[in-house]
């Protein structure tokens, strides 16, 4: 008899890029295709994708792609997925609309999506499939009853259990107890808030402290928020409106997405009190609310171009009320508080979430963790989307409820689990690690790359062109090209030094080619430099007029 397996190639192990494969037999399905930010020291990365090698000889076995909701961290990756995979996604109707528009700007050819509805059982192959609703920071997110030939699993997605959403109604506690009852193998459950005690607070509570910071700000209120955040979009045009205020969403993700959000019904405003940029910057400063994106520092979003003064239609000004509406991405910090220091150096006052409850997690901290294991009941349990240090804390809240470790399968991207009906196998891992996207390159840029441009931005360059006739012997004084590591005009005298050494290395050797002139140059100026400056610059070395042929 096969055996259900399940592989994580994505969220376990960090927070972002979810992607999670299920297989039995000859049949696969795949739950979500998100990306990742980058970190500080990934130089020049747009973002991550999920590595999903282990799938390129079997995407004919995938019967469908199953997306939980329209957050980045879960359908940013579909556009590069869909070029490789010839099978149908299905979503709610709100995620369908944002996963359409993304791969729209994608250019991605005919992808097949299917509507999907809570509550409404669908087959896919030997799986049957009951989204149940979830609460999160975005409309329409599921998490899924998964019925298996060997039993039933349950992926919460991204939840959190909140009894005053502000879209939507409450969690589907009914579902979840009855999954219980008819007995789950395994629950995948979110460990992202594993580390915060308590409830994570409702959305409903943002909306006291987005009114008193648009009563109190003198001058415009810039609010910053993810792209695919619709509900605190719906957040903040309430409350400009019960404020005397209009809006002015900006950035072209994030206008699409509302644009999506309204026509589907996720979004409900008079037209009226929506602005172009235009308009908002004609109209009073005290009737102006900005929406855009960038609460994670990145400098080519919308508040990193203001922060930077390089907004084409915008810039701050001094009045400015900033409020970032999210938390920083585990790995963001530095970048986000460049942009808030850069912010208040040009005026603005910045109001984030340690100083004002302007923003509220999507994610359930630990007792709602414990209520849901004690709701479910699983058998098994697998922590998913969240970094190590998360996934351990969830493991040790389920053995305090009496779920025995060896029931509890902590792993990071690329571990199979095998399961049948009574065991959890950790068996081989299979390649999980990080494909990064920059610009239009996809999967080209790996470690070495990156480890070239901290070097490149550490230390710079030098590369020294070397002009030597047909027997080798240098013609005339080296040339010296250098960026980020010293000023030459400033330093005559390293130039100098730098030519005397390369003139002395090519004349006093004989060598078979230019490849070991070239190679002798580089490394003896290496050696030099660092010995006069202690810093270690990339060299190069550009040997003119080539040895004739023999």
């Amino acid at each position: 008899m096969n055996k259900l397996r399940i592989i994580p190639l994505g969220g376990l192990g960090e927070v972002g890029k979810n992607m999670m494969v299920i297989e039995y037999g000859q049949d696969t399905i795949i739950i979500d295709a998100g990306i990742m930010f980058p970190e500080s020291d990934m130089l020049g990365v747009d973002f991550i994708i999920p590595d999903w090698q282990y799938l390129r000889d079997k995407f004919d076995r995938v019967r469908a792609i199953i997306i939980t909701h329209g957050h980045e961290d879960h359908i940013g990756a579909l556009g590069h997925l869909m070029r490789e995979v010839n099978a149908p996604i299905c979503a709610t109707p709100l995620t369908r609309g944002l996963v359409e528009s993304k791969l729209r700007r994608a250019e991605v050819g005919r992808v097949e999506l299917r509507t999907i509805k809570t509550r409404e059982e669908f087959q896919v192959g030997p799986f049957r499939i009951e989204p149940f609703h979830v609460c999160h920071s975005i409309p329409d997110a599921v998490g899924l009853g998964i019925t298996t030939p060997v039993g039933l699993i349950v992926h919460s997605g991204d939840y959190k259990l909140d009894h005053s959403p502000v879209a939507g109604g409450p969690p589907d506690f009914a579902k979840l107890a009855e999954y219980s009852g008819r007995g789950v193998l395994a629950l995948l459950a979110d460990s992202t808030n594993a580390d915060k005690p308590g409830w994570t607070p409702s959305e409903a509570v943002i909306n006291e402290g987005l009114d008193k910071v648009f009563r109190q700000a003198p001058g415009r209120v810039i609010v910053a928020s993810f792209a695919s955040l619709i509900s605190r979009i719906q957040q903040v045009i309430n409350a400009a409106q019960r404020n005397g205020r209009r809006v002015a969403i900006v950035g072209r993700t994030m206008v699409d997405n509302a644009k999506t959000a309204q026509k589907l019904g996720y979004l409900s405003f008079p037209q009226e009190l929506v602005l172009t940029v235009n308009d908002a910057n004609r109209l009073p400063a005290q009737e102006v609310v900005i929406m855009t994106t960038g609460t994670q520092g990145e400098p080519l979003a919308g508040l990193g171009r203001l922060a930077a003064d390089r907004h084409r239609s915008l810039s701050i000004r001094k009045d400015d009320t900033v409020v970032f509406s999210a938390h920083p991405i585990p790995g963001n910090e530095e970048m986000i508080y460049r942009t808030v220091n850069y912010l208040f150096q040009r005026g603005a006052n910045v109001i984030y979430g340690q100083i004002a409850p302007v923003h509220v997690s999507g994610h359930a901290s630990r007792e709602e963790q414990k209520l849901l294991l004690n709701l479910v009941r699983p058998k098994f349990l697998v922590p998913i989307h969240g970094e190590l240090r998360h996934l351990k804390l969830h493991s040790q809240l389920a053995q305090d409820l009496g779920i025995p470790a060896e029931n509890i399968a902590v792993v990071e991207n690329g571990h199979v689990l095998s399961f049948d009906e009574n065991s959890m196998t950790i068996g081989e891992r299979v390649p999980g690690s990080y494909i990064f996207v920059d610009g239009a390159v996809v999967g080209d840029v790996g470690p070495s790359i990156l480890r070239d441009r901290e070097i490149l931005s550490r230390d710079g360059f030098v590369c020294v062109t070397v002009p030597v006739d047909d027997h080798g012997r240098v013609v005339s004084r080296p040339e010296l090209i250098s960026r980020g590591f010293v000023f030459l005009k400033d330093a005559q005298w390293l130039v100098q030094a730098t030519q005397d050494i390369v003139t002395r290395v090519v004349n006093d050797a004989a060598f078979a080619n230019r490849d070991e002139i070239r190679q002798a140059v580089v490394s003896e100026l290496g050696r030099f430099l660092y010995s006069k400056t202690r810093r270690r610059p990339m060299v190069f070395a550009v040997i003119t007029r080539p040895f004739p042929s023999p």
